[in-house]
């Protein structure tokens, strides 16, 4: 048994392919594939069901694949172990972030953090929560940028700050006339979401207290998979959306003019750091978490946490 035969059968088991899991290990097929075998034949119990599509782990299979996962990683931390008595932070790290946090958090950290870290090569997905979390598991991403919590015992959260949501509306709602709205003052107006799958989707709503077959028609026009799109079918059409404070930094004066904060408690979400149990690179995810608290505004960490709407 070795450490790349365990990378092999984790590949397979992560891409459920043996010819997607040889490309990711920059092998032949047949090579993973053999490997493989040897591996099966000298436990004596086949770790893969190769009669479906896509392939399964066998009963016995999720077991042994589990513990491999325990074991390279484990095997990682001599590497990273011998990186901190150097001093130096070098490798991959690789960053799952949602879309609604990545726009307006990464351009104020990413610069600073590879300035800083000019050997760690960093790789960033945006993706929905749900993927990251996935990703996660699976050693895909080394860490996931978050609007927690996500309710997952298999996760560490590490909150960095707090986040106000705010309305934003268009130069024709009658919003425009209050200075703070509620949630009641929101539905009474066009309200336009984020499609299915976005975190914050099930934020806004929780904000609302309502879903949409409780509303009346006409309520929830429009869905989209970006904020920015939100902000101009706002500015070109008439209704309002709600939008996390980070997107409002840029802002000119004729769009903060149509910004609205809540009434107390303001809704607020988390944005945690998240990673698995035994995850690596611990030097890595300090300095991160260290650049981006920095990053932020001083209200967003002296907040406290209020109305937190998290994950739904």
């Amino acid at each position: 048994m070795t450490l790349v035969q365990l990378e092999y059968i984790i590949a397979v088991d992560t891409y459920r392919s043996f010819v997607a899991a040889a490309e990711k290990c920059f092998v032949t097929q047949p090579t993973l594939s053999m490997q493989i075998q040897k591996l099966e034949e000298s436990i004596g119990a086949r770790i893969f069901d190769r009669s479906k599509q896509p392939i399964v782990p066998t009963e016995v299979g999720v077991e042994i694949i589990r513990q491999a996962r325990v074991v390279l990683t484990e095997s990682r931390k001599i590497r990273e172990l011998v990186q901190l008595k150097k001093g130096e932070l070098a490798g991959e790290l690789r960053i799952g972030i949602i879309p609604t946090v990545a726009p307006y958090l990464l351009p104020r950290v990413l610069g600073s953090f590879m300035e800083q870290f000019p050997k760690l090569h960093v790789q960033v997905w945006e993706y929905t929560t749900e993927k990251i979390i996935r990703e996660l598991k699976v050693g895909l991403l080394d860490c996931g940028i978050l609007s927690t919590p996500v309710y997952d015992s298999a996760l560490i959260e590490r909150p960095m700050f707090y986040e106000t949501f705010v309305a934003y509306v268009s130069p024709k709602s009658a919003l425009l006339n209050k200075k703070e709205v509620t949630a009641e003052d929101v539905l009474e107006d066009k309200l336009w979401l984020l499609t299915e799958g976005h975190c914050m989707r099930g934020q806004v709503l929780n904000i609302c207290q309502r879903k949409r077959s409780m509303e009346p028609q006409g309520t929830f026009d429009y869905n989209t998979g970006s904020v920015e799109t939100l902000k101009r079918m706002v500015d070109s059409n008439s209704g309002t959306t709600i939008l996390p404070e980070l997107s409002i930094t840029d802002f000119d004066e004729e769009q903060l003019a149509r910004v609205r904060y809540f009434k107390a408690p303001e809704p607020v979400r988390e944005i945690s750091l998240v990673t698995t149990h035994n995850f690596l690179k611990k030097q890595a995810l300090d300095a991160l978490e260290r650049v981006i608290v920095a990053s932020v505004p001083k209200r967003f960490k002296s907040r406290k946490k209020k109305e937190v709407v998290g994950f739904n």
